[in-house]
């Protein structure tokens, strides 16, 4: 993993061994996603981010340099070579499913019926279909049907 600004020792993980725990540890904080949301919608400059978010500028200043030093984030020169953006990583390009996720639960449960919001389509103007977890056979699943195995 990259390093993250504690001196090479990782971040202090809440619980080791769950993957869902590491991953809010990593990403959970509300700024961290936004920053994420806004990344992947072509916001590039720290310009960009603070006026997306109307997040403070030294919060903003440490989340960059959080999920830069986490892999999630790279800084690479500007065409114009005077100033760095922020581009995802492969990292950061894996959490589209947890985005879109969040968007849709948000879309079904965070808004009075009849309240607009903005809504995610693909390239041809259709709205994104909801992401369903699905088994090998097709069938779907929910946490009623699925466990976690605990490594020994």
């Amino acid at each position: 993993m990259a390093d993250d600004g504690t001196g090479g020792h990782g971040p202090a993980w809440t619980d080791p061994d769950c993957p869902v725990a590491r991953t809010v540890d990593l990403v959970g904080d509300r700024w961290s996603l936004l920053i994420i949301r806004d990344a992947m919608d072509g916001a590039r400059s720290f310009t960009d981010f603070q006026q997306r978010t109307g997040i403070a500028r030294n919060i903003l200043t440490e989340r960059l340099r959080k999920l830069t030093a986490r892999g999630l984030l790279a800084q690479v020169d500007a065409p114009s070579g005077r100033r760095r953006l922020y581009a995802l990583t492969e990292a950061g390009k894996d959490l589209f499913p947890v985005i879109v996720t969040l968007r849709q639960w948000g879309e079904r449960h965070a808004f009075d019926a009849g309240e607009t919001h903005s809504v995610l389509v693909d390239d041809d103007g259709a709205r994104v279909p909801d992401l369903l977890p699905v088994a090998a056979d097709g069938s779907q699943l929910t946490s009623d049907t699925t466990s976690v195995r605990r490594s020994s």
